[in-house]
């Protein structure tokens, strides 16, 4: 396993990142704990799970997991990078979401406990709060910070203008910000080449990619539909609209003699902004599987052969749409 630092921190995690949505929801207890055993083994120190993970609003499953499996002790809490988030609904009351200071502290205590953990590593907002102003964000994410109940902040789902403005206020308040942002990033979606990677490359920010493969897309969906696995009905809309280049990226795929889910983490792994890619397993078998696009060296008449395929919005703002 690869390891690099965390934007400008000085933390180093794997360059794959384990995604644990699928925990609870559609792998069962037993089979998250192999799947983080796995994970430790192959050299993946860098987990990532949300409050809001597990499909029960306000009991946050999937932490929950993650704490029992922590409980089990053998040094796993020392062993990895535990990242989670705040920002979801997790009760029915006006302040039990967003970013006020008051939900920002509440949240973090409730997932320490579920979590079974006296401290978070990397505590990311899962979405902007258009209503909390940055001094009241900061003012919270500092009391944690000092009571050593998280490490790092991060962020997900920004713009590159609330990068830019959140990093200007932690600066102004002798903090580092962000190190991270997790952003929607793959082949079929490349909107954050215009300004989020820019604004997170000039910002010391890592790029933490979520949806590698597109929800299938790029996952050898055309192949599997003919060995007569069915797609989700999102899938089978999706394919539709882009049939003809998901059919030219399977078959550019192989002509590389590689699969089409390796091929995209591997082009991921191209990209000089990105730190990890979530790779977000619901077996055993993905996960291992997963580790051939590690391997996988695209040259440079491959990856323009991709955008090709894929074409991105066309370089960073503001020449993508100016003179």
């Amino acid at each position: 396993m690869q390891y690099v630092k965390l934007g400008r921190s000085a933390l180093r995690v794997s360059r794959y990142c384990l995604g644990t949505m699928n925990f609870g929801p559609l792998t069962s207890e037993a089979d998250s704990f192999a799947i983080m055993d796995k994970a430790l083994d192959l050299g993946i120190n860098f987990f990532d799970t949300a409050n809001v993970y597990g499909r029960k609003t306000g009991e946050g499953v999937t932490e929950q997991i993650i704490g029992r499996w922590l409980a089990q002790g053998d040094g796993r809490r020392e062993r990895i990078v535990l990242a989670t988030k705040v920002y979801g609904r997790m009760g029915s009351g006006p302040n039990e979401r967003g970013l006020s200071a008051y939900h920002i502290k509440r949240a973090c205590e409730a997932s320490l406990r579920r979590l079974r953990t006296d401290h978070i590593d990397l505590y990311q907002m899962h979405h902007i709060d258009r209503d909390a102003p940055w001094e009241e964000i900061w003012q919270a994410m500092e009391q944690l910070l000092r009571e050593g109940k998280i490490s790092y902040a991060g962020s997900s789902n920004f713009a590159a203008w609330h990068i830019a403005q959140a990093n200007a206020q932690a600066t102004q308040r002798h903090l580092l910000g962000l190190v991270s942002e997790q952003s929607l990033y793959n082949l079929s979606a490349r909107m954050v080449e215009l300004e989020v990677i820019p604004a997170c490359q000039a910002l010391g920010v890592g790029i933490i990619a979520w949806s590698p493969l597109a929800g299938g897309l790029l996952g050898g969906v055309l192949r599997k539909t003919d060995e007569g696995r069915r797609a989700s009905e999102r899938i089978q809309q999706a394919v539709e609209k882009r049939r003809s280049q998901v059919a030219a990226y399977e078959a550019f795929c192989s002509e590389l003699g590689e699969s089409p889910a390796d091929v995209a983490i591997a082009w991921l792994m191209h990209q000089a902004a990105v730190t990890a890619p979530i790779i977000g397993p619901r077996t055993l078998e993905q996960l291992t599987d997963s580790l051939h696009g590690l391997a996988i060296t695209l040259s440079n008449d491959a990856l323009s052969r991709l955008d090709t395929i894929w074409p991105g919005p066309g370089g960073q703002a503001p020449e993508a749409y100016a003179w």
